[in-house]
């Protein structure tokens, strides 16, 4: 299917009528009609200005001689949705992006693609379209926002969650979180530090879907302009060489993905999306492979949530092609795939030149021996569950607690922020998954109040839910199978301990088999009721463990 069905031929006239009428002449017509899907809206930070990045992509596409035409999809701002029942809808969100970039690729017939997202789940819903599509395509993203300052230290998002808990226990007053709330978002673009939407946006760098600097030039510089215009040239070529995104998304592609990853320590979203979109690939993985790639790369960045620096000082020391070259030159990628550039990933790192080496450090002077993420396995998680382990403090690598359990997200706050989480204690929030949120909502909420109350570095959460890309701490979520399906989490009871091992990537309830046994056989998972989308959402919605995607 090309733009031929719709412009070519006696029987197509009443279909060049309509579009004669969009303006476009027989000139137009002629050349390849490239759709640009763009998320931009006035409610996301990361989205607000992405007409301009728009306009850019159409320059690009009209002077390497195609016919642009920009359609719009939805995007949800998770730090807005966050903390309440909006949540819900972000995740799932993921699909209704995917499906309307479907819709309207197949329905007009483009012939390729430009992809402008931004945020959490666009960037993914986005490339899941690219992929099942399969027509040529290139993602440019709005890039990131320049971190706020104040009182002369870099502050981001994750600044103003933390400042709440803050003022929860007295440590800071209204005041004082009313100068922070006006500095810690400067301006536009997707969260400073490495959260799950420039996590994506680098990994589609990495993945070669998009051109180098996608993840890092930031939002308000006229390199991401100079960007948006180079992908819609790059975009017409691809189209003419027939380059598809299933020629570059590839098995070597989704691992030098997670290498990236556990360099970089991103988002524990990644784990989510990273499947879900291999999947639209025909590439489904099990998520066990982040342990065996991370146990042989080392994280060599360091940066927020866990790390003092933001996406701007990555950008300055290299970017993504920095970070990439310096595992490259350790033998740790597949320099062989190819890009949307035209180039190999080998020919790409060729061209670097200038890395801060105090930014982006060499693998034999680690921040850790072993890459961001982990996954954790036991009789709580027998599927598996997540944690940025290189946020974690060094002291809650391994621990064992008391379980402080909540049902619901709500709940856990409210024990949170009137005093009633101990040191030493593990929180864990259940009916938060996929099917029993619905939408595992990302809490930032819970970890960012904790951390500002000093207790981060003592106590652990746990949930099948998730946790923002902003979150630092021993936070373990993606617990598979969730509460909802019946999982082992859902059986926890107040008081029981709990044994957490990172460094041995398990996860366990110190109960004998034989009563979690008894207690599955009498446990009746609770399922809230839902309406309109989510109700047809929690109907078709699979686990984390794989990816959280639609039957």
């Amino acid at each position: 299917m090309n733009s031929d069905w719709i412009k070519k031929g006696v029987e197509r006239a009443p279909h060049r009528s309509l579009l004669y009428a969009l303006g476009l002449d027989k000139e137009d017509l002629e050349k390849p009609i490239i759709g640009i899907a763009c998320s931009a809206n006035d409610i996301v930070p990361g989205h607000k200005h992405l007409n301009q990045i728009c306009e850019e992509v159409k320059n690009g596409i009209y002077s390497a001689g195609g016919t642009p035409i920009a359609f719009s999809t939805i995007g949800v701002c998770d730090g807005i949705a966050m903390g309440h029942g909006g949540m819900k809808y972000s995740l799932a969100s993921r699909e209704v992006i995917a499906d309307s970039v479907e819709i309207m690729a197949r329905a007009h017939c483009f012939d390729g693609l430009v992809l402008i997202p931004n945020c959490d789940k666009i960037v993914p819903g986005m490339l899941m379209a690219a992929l099942r599509l399969n027509i040529p395509a290139i993602v440019v993203s709005g890039g990131p926002m320049l971190a706020g300052k104040y009182q002369g230290k870099a502050i981001d998002l994750q600044s103003m969650f933390e400042a709440v808990g803050a003022v929860n226990v007295g440590k800071m007053q209204e005041e004082e979180l009313e100068e922070i709330e006006m500095a810690a978002c400067p301006g536009v673009g997707s969260c400073s530090g490495m959260f799950t939407a420039n996590s994506m946006n680098c990994l589609t760098e990495v993945m070669g879907l998009a051109l180098p600097g996608n993840g890092t030039i930031p939002a308000v510089f006229a390199g991401r302009k100079r960007l948006a215009r180079q992908s819609g040239r790059k975009i017409v070529e691809l189209v003419k060489k027939d380059i598809r995104p299933l020629d570059i998304f590839t098995r070597n592609a989704i691992e030098n993905a997670l290498v990236v990853d556990m360099a970089l320590g991103c988002s524990t979203n990644t784990a989510l999306h990273l499947p879900a979109i291999g999947h639209e690939a025909g590439l489904d993985f099990d998520i066990e492979i982040i342990n065996e790639l991370g146990k042989n790369v080392p994280h060599i960045c360091s940066l927020a949530p866990a790390g003092i620096h933001h996406i701007e000082d990555l950008y300055y020391a290299g970017g993504i092609p920095g970070v990439m070259k310096v595992l490259a030159e350790g033998g740790l990628l597949q320099a062989d795939e190819l890009t949307v550039s035209g180039k190999t990933v080998g020919e790409t790192l060729a061209e670097v030149k200038d890395i801060d080496y105090n930014i982006i450090r060499p693998l034999d002077n680690p921040y850790h021996k072993e890459g961001g993420l982990a996954v954790l396995k036991g009789n709580i998680a027998p599927r598996g569950a997540i944690v940025k382990q290189a946020a974690v403090a060094e002291n809650m690598m391994v621990h064992e607690g008391p379980a402080r359990v909540f049902k619901g997200e709500e709940a856990a706050i409210k024990a949170i922020l009137n005093g009633e989480i101990n040191p030493g204690d593990v929180v864990v929030i259940t009916y938060e998954g996929p099917k029993g949120g619905p939408g595992m909502r990302e809490m930032l909420s819970p970890t960012a109040s904790l951390a500002g109350m000093g207790l981060d570095d003592s106590v652990a959460l746990i949930t099948d839910g998730r946790f923002s890309g902003a979150t630092r701490g021993a936070a373990i979520g993606h617990v598979s199978p969730e509460a909802a399906l019946g999982g082992p989490i859902g059986i926890i009871r107040d008081g029981d301990i709990i044994s957490i091992n990172i460094r041995e990537k398990k996860l366990d309830l110190k109960i004998s088999a034989e009563e979690i046994e008894e207690r599955l056989k009498t446990f009746k998972p609770q399922l809230t009721e839902n309406k309109g989308y989510l109700e047809r959402y929690t109907r078709g919605v699979k686990s984390a463990d794989k990816g959280a995607i639609l039957d």
